[in-house]
């Protein structure tokens, strides 16, 4: 497709303007002219608005098309909460203006949103207060580390450890690794798809900081011995972390608070409705039980007895400021709007259809490609392209080939436990008439990898971009490599 200045003709107008009814101003200095005209289009108003519209229709987003990107919860996001967050007295709202001020309570509207939905957090997941302040998932990770090493600090504990399952996020170490710590790998039992917890037993010591576990873990497997795992940790003094950005699997069957877990995030834009993707927007809020709480980011939000809101920067064991402000609180805003929406039951509903989905799907799917742990999944499973590599077709492949299906690929090559992985997530949002069109374009697929594999190294054919080379779109960003 051609870019806008090459479809530019001298002259063309979209826009004319009055004659000047006010004296010309002073002219600027030669050293501040051009010597031409600016390089701008010359197009009409409707050819503009083809071109861009024209661009639009290659995108590919949730509202066009079916989006099973594993371990990262691509749901639809109810337009609801687009109006909410629209609403011009939170869109306009300056974070400068005053909390609380006689006469003036300009911003007791946003306050009160807040201090209710860190509530409805610590009720969804069993925790003890909540900071709503960091930014992501990773910025989530980091803040409950951070917590953690704090907590340590303040007893005289000098542990350098974290454990890590094999299967976990992969922002899991790093932010291990910018708080200070060392990490070691948890093997992955080969026969549950759960972390070993006998090797776990023997990797504890006094080094230990913390354990750091997701659950439902990346294979889409709900670890039934989390309580195992608080226990081991807790002999030894160590924190687990509990990543829950998996919670959409979950949501009123099970509270990480309640297994004894110290602290957590949520990803309030994979399981409470911001549209994902993209690299933003996101809001990773971290709950802690009561012991860490002290140690919160600054500020925190309280109701007063008159039951105004303001907050409270007297927290001296606070590890400080972890973001500008309050985070993002248009996230926020969305994801109490979600929550209120849709109550106890609509939230319970919501995972109990996720779950459902994926375990139709994933039922489909192991009659063609190799299901390494055929068990009952929660809302995501990880298949892989195990039975079409004999034919010379790989993972990368066949998610090429959905393209030309109309379907954005599922995650491929993650987690790395799985050779050839493929992850899918279909979500609560997507009928069964989606889910049966994927899968017959997967089933398709697979036919073509034994019947006619090289068809497949050249998907897609249907996109504009086809196969780049793929270290070369990484590293050289001169988009005129790209065929």
């Amino acid at each position: 497709m051609a870019v806008i200045f090459d479809k530019s003709i001298s002259g063309r107008q979209g826009v004319r303007f009055p004659t000047s009814d006010v004296p010309e101003p002073a002219p600027l200095g030669e050293a501040y002219r051009r010597d031409g005209d600016a390089p701008l289009c010359e197009l009409t108003e409707l050819d503009v608005m083809r071109h861009f519209i024209e661009l639009s229709h290659k995108n590919f987003s949730i509202d066009s098309g079916f989006y099973p990107l594993g371990s990262c919860t691509m749901k639809y996001n109810p337009k609801l909460l687009e109006t909410v967050a629209n609403m011009p007295g939170f869109a306009n709202l300056h974070p400068f203006l005053p909390q609380l001020r006689r006469g003036c309570m300009l911003t007791q509207g946003a306050l009160h949103v807040l201090y209710e939905l860190e509530h409805q957090l610590c009720a969804i997941a069993g925790m003890d207060a909540f900071t709503l302040q960091p930014l992501a998932g990773a910025h989530g990770e980091l803040t409950g580390l951070m917590l953690i090493a704090a907590y340590h600090r303040s007893k005289g504990n000098d542990k350098k450890e974290v454990l890590i399952p094999d299967e976990a996020h992969g922002t899991n170490p790093s932010s291990a690794a910018i708080a200070g710590f060392t990490t070691r790998s948890i093997p992955t039992d080969p026969e549950t798809g759960m972390l070993n917890v006998d090797a776990l037993a023997t990797m504890v010591n006094d080094q230990t900081a913390a354990i750091m576990l997701t659950n439902p873990n990346t294979l889409g497997i709900f670890n039934s011995d989390v309580d195992k795992v608080v226990e081991i940790a807790h002999r030894f003094d160590a924190q687990v972390y509990y990543d829950g950005a998996n919670l959409n699997a979950i949501l009123g069957k099970f509270r990480p608070g309640d297994a004894g877990i110290d602290v957590m995030h949520i990803n309030l834009h994979k399981t409470f409705a911001t549209p994902h993707g993209g690299g933003g927007p996101g809001a990773g809020p971290v709950g802690v039980q009561e012991h860490l709480v002290p140690f919160l980011p600054t500020s925190r939000i309280e109701k007063r007895d008159d039951s105004t809101y303001q907050l409270n920067y007297d927290c001296p064991e606070s590890i400080g400021y972890i973001a500008p402000f309050y985070g993002n609180f248009g996230v926020l805003l969305r994801a109490y709007a979600y929550i209120m929406s849709m109550g106890r039951e609509g939230l319970i509903e919501a995972s109990e259809n996720a779950v459902l989905n994926a375990n139709y799907l994933m039922n489909i799917l192991k009659t063609k490609y190799d299901l390494p742990y055929d068990r009952t999944c929660m809302h995501e499973f990880v298949i892989s392209a195990k039975n079409q590599v004999k034919h010379g077709v790989h993972a990368i492949d066949i998610a090429k080939a959905l393209m030309d299906y109309g379907f954005h690929p599922p995650t491929v090559y993650f987690p790395l436990i799985v050779k050839e992985a493929m992850m899918i997530e279909p979500t609560e949002t997507e009928s069964k008439e989606t889910l049966d069109a994927f899968a017959e374009a997967m089933l398709a697929i697979a036919d073509r990898a034994e019947q006619e594999p090289g068809t497949l190294h050249a998907a897609p054919s249907s996109t504009c971009v086809n196969r780049p080379d793929e270290l070369k779109a990484a590293k050289d960003m001169d988009f005129a490599h790209l065929d």
